[in-house]
């Protein structure tokens, strides 16, 4: 046997078995599944109406000026656009490099799943607060509380599972 062919028998049998490894990994595949599908609904939720509010009160993803003020628009938004220009692309990048098991992957998608904790807790804190203020006409419906809570546990759960497997690597 050439030493080139051993080289490549080595490599083969080496990725054969992170290979498997992965693939017995549930908790991996539901961050990596559940990861783009959050992905997939920032960028028809908040990408879009970034660029075309408007489109997204159509597209039933964003609240009319006529429901949450001015104001409410405005900041709805701006969160739009602050997941476009941060959310979305560290979000994007983290799940990549999640998969390639980087560990530049694991820190852009800690960051992100941060802020998948912190966004969802401001927003359902500024809509409880908002209540009472004039002009505003939103009530908190129970799609709120359930969508908003499952992304604060979904993320505090993919920042546990990060650290796991950070802790299995070393």
């Amino acid at each position: 046997m050439r030493t080139n062919d051993l080289r490549v028998a080595i490599v083969f049998v080496w990725f054969e078995q992170d290979f498997q490894m992965v693939l017995k990994d549930k908790g991996f595949w539901i961050l990596q599944l559940t990861g783009w599908l959050l992905f997939a609904y920032l960028v028809y939720a908040q990408a879009i109406p970034a660029f075309d509010y408007d489109l997204g009160i159509a597209m039933g993803t964003q609240e009319p000026a006529g429901t949450i003020t001015d104001v409410g628009v405005a900041f709805f938004w701006g969160y739009a656009f602050a997941d476009v220009v941060s959310y979305i692309p560290l979000l994007a990048l983290g799940l990549i490099g999640h998969a390639l098991h980087k560990t530049w992957g694991r820190v852009a998608l800690a960051g992100a799943l941060g802020i998948t904790i912190y966004w969802p807790i401001t927003a359902l804190a500024a809509v409880v607060f908002a209540q009472d203020a004039p002009g505003w006409n939103l009530p908190i419906p129970l799609e709120y509380w359930i969508v908003l809570s499952g992304l604060v546990v979904w993320g505090c759960w993919g920042l546990w599972r990060l650290c796991l497997e950070f802790n299995a690597k070393h």
